[in-house]
């Protein structure tokens, strides 16, 4: 109001001093600090040699005043020259903020400058309160609804200003109850439990899901509507919400009004529109039934199939919308599901970007869909599924762009996000089942960017040694068969591996193929080789280890053929959440080497979505090793062993199954199995795909060659894991309770595996 005076004050006395109009001679200006002359004369409507009256006085006086650098402006004439007196407006010297945790000083000055509020800009008051009514408003949005804010302005020299604006952020106001009034249908206690707002636990002090926030309390009532509405409650509405805060701020209440209405059943189901795919057909995806609840949940999937479907035949852009007709008399509603498939697309290009190291022709040739071919649905997402389980990529995405200017084609941009697939590496880390573990290894899953591996390594641990070479070529072939080879070299100290004491040197080798015969289905087929050196403690040797070297001697050369198949259509190779992979492998000891045994194993891991953030996984391995003609038992060094991190946790690793004087001997039978529940880390806003944890239960034991498959032996734990990918290898952490342990087994609460590099 001060300032308006002033402006009016100030217009009155130049009206007065232009009574009559003069030609400028000239123009000074007076006052001036920190703003040159050639900045106001840019804001000026008048000239040198302009004829002056009242009117351009006053136009002098709003443009000045609009370019905010002045709190006061006059202007006079003296002999023919124009004198414009000003008085500047302070300039901001600094701006500092206290007492802010959840803001960040850096991020709030530089919003602040955007909007022209910084060092060096000019002081205005009022921007200084929109400030003030801005930072409060984004306290309140994270629930603190007690923060308190004062500025402070100290005038500094040459007509500058300093602001300190202090903040009192106070306590976020937590839910002290929440309400629903009007339902019937549904328990109070069940309706909460959809909520993300809580009134809070005991972990509510990590989860924070009892502070208040609105955007939360939005979420929560599209939740509750969603509730009602995939159990049929078709007029279902929230009426009104009530939020209260208490006198101190530190406690909301939420009353939510709500509306049930009447259960509604599907009366029929019908199918309209451009039906290009027979009507059967498309029935069929159809998700929802005749006399069944009304649920939205089953429409949206029902839609999704049948644009799934339409798309498998090339309309990439078909629409489907399900149109209900509400019949309230009879509580019933006929659904009619509108197809319209829009034009049938083929697919131009499929571009490929992000792939920095690989070449193009890895990607390509694990494509289901072609170019120049229909689109399919099912074909775009088979593509990115194989490339995912390459292993190659953290993430692969896809996206269906239409060709401008056309009306039936569409380009596939592929993007994809590289992992390292290779590694140099010299090591150390350490297990409860191998002790100190030394490692120098050469490792290139992606050679060259070419797909192919090879592997160089040395690996050191208390109970083995290991020199290794391999290489692969998943591609030998157009058709997808996979050619490669083995070459190894291993010392085994048993004893130190928990099982009765031996020790062998081995070294061999094999050649192998893998044959594509499905989408997700391969065979393997591989020919080894083994010389294997046998050397029995002196003392306290087991007898059946004594009994198997005088009959077969010491020195083995075994001649090996492989048999095997996989399935796998899991949608990530590292760390999955949906599919299926399964193996079975027969390993056959021929003939014309020195002992003649079997080995038959059956390996199942499935993964399900139970919500956005669960994920159930069943896990099944069953064993069973046989001799055969020469040789009476499968050889013991050959046996199955159970129990560690990576079999049945809880019970020492590689001691389960029939003992001999207190030692671990294996067995020709191995069944193991386990149920898991994966989790997000809890608290963390992001969720990290380098960590699983899970709650687990796992069953399993090892049968001698002298004992029957029997239930009643089979070892069971649960407890807690955890699994990191981290970019030192993978690292394993297990909290396990034993159960149905007997005298005699070796059970571990705590297990691990770990290492780094250096």
């Amino acid at each position: 109001m001060k300032k308006l005076l002033i402006t009016i004050a100030t217009l009155f006395l130049s009206s007065a001093v232009f009574a009559e109009s003069f030609v400028i001679k000239d123009i000074r200006v007076e006052g001036l600090q920190r703003i040159s002359a050639g900045t106001v004369f840019n804001f000026l409507p008048v000239n040198v040699g302009d004829e002056m009256d009242e009117t351009d006085a006053k136009s002098i006086i709003r443009s000045l005043y609009k370019s905010k650098y002045f709190n006061d402006v006059g202007v006079e004439h003296q002999d023919g020259v124009l004198v414009i007196n000003v008085t500047e407006r302070s300039a901001i010297s600094s701006i500092e903020f206290v007492g802010n945790k959840d803001l960040d000083s850096k991020e709030l000055l530089k919003s602040l400058r955007q909007i022209g509020f910084a060092e060096g800009q000019v002081y205005e008051k009022a921007m200084l309160e929109r400030v003030e009514l801005e930072l409060q408003r984004q306290y309140f949005s994270r629930g603190k609804y007690g923060v308190n804010i004062a500025s402070e302005v100290t005038p500094l020299s040459r007509n500058r200003v300093s602001i300190r604006i202090t903040m009192a952020e106070g306590i976020i106001a937590t839910i002290g109850a929440i309400n629903i009034v009007g339902n019937n249908a549904f328990d109070e206690d069940d309706l909460l439990e959809q909520f993300q707002s809580t009134t809070g636990t005991m972990l509510s002090i990590f989860t924070h899901d009892n502070q208040y926030s609105r955007q939360k309390l939005s979420a929560d009532l599209e939740t509750l509507r969603s509730y009602y509405l995939d159990r049929g409650y078709v007029d279902f509405a929230v009426e009104s919400t009530q939020v209260s805060i208490t006198d101190d701020k530190k406690h909301m209440f939420i009353t939510i009004n709500i509306s049930e209405g009447e259960r509604y059943k599907v009366q029929e189901v019908r199918l309209a529109g451009d039906l290009i795919v027979p009507e059967q057909e498309l029935f069929e995806m159809v998700a929802i039934k005749k006399d069944s609840i009304f649920s939205r949940k089953a429409i949206t999937k029902s839609t999704e199939l049948l644009t799934n479907r339409l798309g498998d035949d090339g309309y990439a852009f078909a629409n489907v919308n399900a149109v209900p007709t509400i019949d309230r008399d009879n509580k019933q509603v006929v659904l009619t599901f509108f197809v319209d498939p829009g034009r049938r697309a083929y697919v131009r290009r499929i571009n490929i970007s992000g792939n920095s190291k690989t070449r193009d022709e890895v990607l390509r040739r694990e494509m289901r869909q072609q170019e120049a071919s229909w689109i399919s649905t099912t074909k775009v997402e088979q593509s990115r599924s194989r490339i995912s389980r390459l292993g190659y990529f953290e993430d692969v995405n896809v996206e269906t762009v239409p060709v401008a200017g056309t009306a039936d084609q569409v380009d596939l941009d592929f993007n994809v996000s590289e992992l390292a697939s290779g590694s140099l590496s010299a090591g150390i880390g350490f297990s409860q089942t191998d002790g100190l573990l030394l490692n120098a290894n050469v490792t290139q899953k992606n050679f060259l960017g070419s797909g192919k591996h090879i592997n160089f390594g040395f690996n050191n641990s208390s109970s083995n040694t290991v020199y290794s070479f391999g290489y692969t070529n998943p591609f030998a072939t157009v058709d997808g068969i996979s050619q490669g080879f083995n070459a190894y070299f291993r010392q085994t100290d048993a004893a130190k591996a928990n099982i009765a004491s031996f020790n062998t040197d081995v070294y061999g080798g094999d050649i192998n193929f893998g044959i594509p015969i499905s989408e997700n289905n391969r065979i393997r087929l591989a020919l080894g080789y083994e010389n294997t050196q046998l050397d029995l403690p002196r003392e306290n040797t087991i007898q059946r280890y004594q009994d198997f070297v005088d009959k077969e001697g010491n020195d083995f050369d075994t001649f090996t053929l492989s048999f095997g198949w996989s399935s796998d259509s899991r949608d990530n190779a590292v760390l999955p959440t949906r599919g299926m992979s399964q193996s079975v492998t027969a390993e056959v000891a021929v003939p014309v080497g020195d002992l003649q045994y079997y080995k038959l194993r059956y390996k199942n891991n499935w993964f399900h979505p139970l919500l956005d953030s669960l994920t159930l996984s069943l896990n099944g391995e069953l064993g069973y090793g046989e001799g055969y003609g020469n040789t009476d038992d499968l050889p013991f060094f050959k046996n199955f062993f159970g129990g560690g991190i990576r079999s049945v946790r809880g019970y020492k690793a590689n001691t389960l199954g029939f003992k001999e004087d207190g030692q671990s001997l294996g067995g020709n039978m191995l069944v193991t199995g386990g149920v898991e529940v994966i989790f997000p880390i809890p608290f963390l806003k992001k969720t990290l795909k380098s960590v699983r944890l899970s709650t687990f239960v796992d069953v399993g034991n090892v049968y001698d060659i002298n004992e029957d498959f029997d239930a009643g032996l089979l070892r069971y734990s649960a407890g807690l894991s955890a699994i990191w990918i981290s970019p030192f290898g993978a690292m394993s952490f297990a909290v396990a309770q034993p159960f149905n342990d007997q005298t005699g087994d070796e059970t571990e609460t705590f297990q691990f595996s770990l290492g780094s590099t250096f």
